[in-house]
């Protein structure tokens, strides 16, 4: 349209012969010098065009990625569910090197609850494995503990079978659940949601919970696929017909169905317990970071907004990390972890003397782990 607009001023002048090279117009007699700035001229203003279209397009686009990803992402209100009646959050110092005209990355220690679901939610996660039937179980659950500074982390995991005292949990409809003692540590997640399972992480740690973060089966293998794939070294062979995965000894790299199946293995590895799962999630979280870090996903958009949408569309968090701006800030402030940096510790357990196929914590041991973090 610009193109046609164009030719017609150009070619509306007196003395036109219909040909569009008018006469006259140039230092030289025939008038090429003429016909010349016009068409340059020309092909400026059309050259102008396009790439106003296509900034404008890649506005436009960029625009909707942003809407699209921060639309996928799903929060709780942690924080008003639960009032005070909770650990105090330790002071912060601000951190160093705050300047006025740019806010600083947040750089203070953060203690986040990261929880996996088997969630039953959607065709995707239930030929994952989440099950036919509705609700979700925390199948995972880690609390990561980011030191000041944000360079290095400790990762602890929680025995989904641990045995602990559930406290009453406040719900949606204004009512709660009751308090249970000797409960499984996952049903917290089962009765109440996130809400509850955040109050008996509290309960049990007496560590307060800065964020909240969940992951469901379909987000954790997605993400595992835009990145690539995952490559782990297994010690021993897998054969576990429940996580559907067979892997001989050594290493290999792993697409996100294989991956999200390796976390899930547990009744061909070791004694057959949660704990033995604990150490191949472990494992996952250090290779995951690895893969992060070894990929330059600035210079390709298309694999960014690949990985950033397979993120967010299976992602809760606490209204803190809601948006995505918040998420990028977060994800900015860990740009020195790197897996050497990063710690994995299980909390320690010993058999409950009620069920040999349950755990409870080992005092004074876990309580001393707890404090450590705070």
């Amino acid at each position: 349209m610009f193109l046609s607009v164009t030719e017609h001023q150009g070619s509306g002048g007196a003395g036109d012969d219909g040909t569009g090279d008018e006469g006259g117009t140039g230092n030289d007699g025939d008038g090429t010098s003429g016909i010349r700035t016009r068409r340059r001229k020309r092909a400026l203003r059309i050259t102008g065009f396009s790439l106003a279209g296509l900034l404008a397009l890649g506005a436009g686009a960029a625009g909707w990625a942003y809407w699209q990803l921060n639309g996928n992402i799903r929060s709780v209100d942690i924080n008003g569910a639960l009032g005070d009646d909770r650990p105090v959050r330790p002071m912060t110092a601000p951190s160093p090197g705050s300047s006025v005209t740019a806010e600083p990355l947040p750089a203070g220690s953060l203690n986040i609850l990261v929880l996996g679901s088997d969630s039953r939610s959607g065709a995707e996660n239930r030929a994952l494995g989440g099950g036919e039937s509705g609700g979700a179980r925390s199948d995972t659950a880690m609390v990561v503990h980011l030191d000041a500074g944000r360079t290095a982390a400790t990762v602890v995991s929680i025995p989904r079978d641990t045995l602990v005292d559930r406290p009453a949990c406040p719900l949606p409809d204004g009512g709660s659940t009751r308090p249970v003692s000797g409960a499984m540590f996952n049903t917290a997640y089962e009765v109440g949601g996130p809400v509850c399972a955040v109050k008996t992480v509290e309960s049990l740690t007496d560590v307060r919970m800065d964020h909240y973060i969940e992951i469901d089966f379909s987000g954790f293998a997605r993400l595992v696929d835009a990145l690539g794939g995952v490559t782990v070294t297994t010690d021993e062979d897998i054969d576990d017909d429940r996580s559907h995965l067979t892997l001989a000894a050594g290493t290999h790299h792993l697409d996100g169905t294989q991956a999200l199946a390796l976390a899930r293995t547990r009744y061909d590895i070791g004694d057959g317990s949660d704990l033995g799962r604990i150490e191949l999630q472990q494992l996952l979280v250090k290779a995951l970071l690895d893969r992060i870090a070894g990929q330059d996903l600035l210079t390709s958009p298309a694999r960014l907004y690949e990985v950033a949408d397979a993120v967010t569309g299976s992602l809760t968090t606490d209204t803190g990390l809601d948006s995505l701006g918040e998420l990028t800030r977060f994800g900015q402030s860990l740009r020195g972890l790197t897996s050497a940096s990063v710690t994995t510790v299980t909390m320690p357990v010993l058999p409950a003397a009620t069920d040999p196929n349950r755990v409870v914590a080992d005092e004074p041991d876990a309580r001393e782990l707890w404090a450590s973090l705070k």
